[in-house]
């Protein structure tokens, strides 16, 4: 099982089977995380915010170097539909993609 710890969601833990998608593991745990492509690596829109643990997310995808190499995309950010999450780690929703509906603790 791997951790992710949302930390502008009041510090919410979520767990998941290793090797998923960050965004499979909020879906499966109830957490509602923007994702307009369909979670196809396609757009931006669900970026997360890689606080601590960046060596319990899997390498950068092609997805993720290509929008690396335009800027649309931070050292500190992966996509969560991308990142194959291996252990625990902390992240942030960014406030672009925050949803109306969900509470967050900034």
């Amino acid at each position: 099982m791997v951790k992710i710890v949302i930390e502008n969601m009041a510090r919410k833990e979520v767990t998941g089977k290793a090797g998923s998608s960050a965004l499979r593991v909020f879906h499966e745990n109830y957490i509602d995380w923007m994702h307009a492509c369909g979670g196809k690596g396609r757009c931006t829109t669900c970026k997360m915010i890689v606080v601590r643990g960046a060596d319990a997310l899997g390498p950068l995808t092609d997805a993720e170097t290509r929008y690396r190499a335009t800027a649309e995309l931070a050292g500190t950010e992966r996509l969560a539909c991308q990142a194959k999450v291996t252990g625990e780690c902390h992240v942030r929703a960014p406030e672009e993609y925050k949803l109306p509906h969900q509470a967050y603790t900034d």
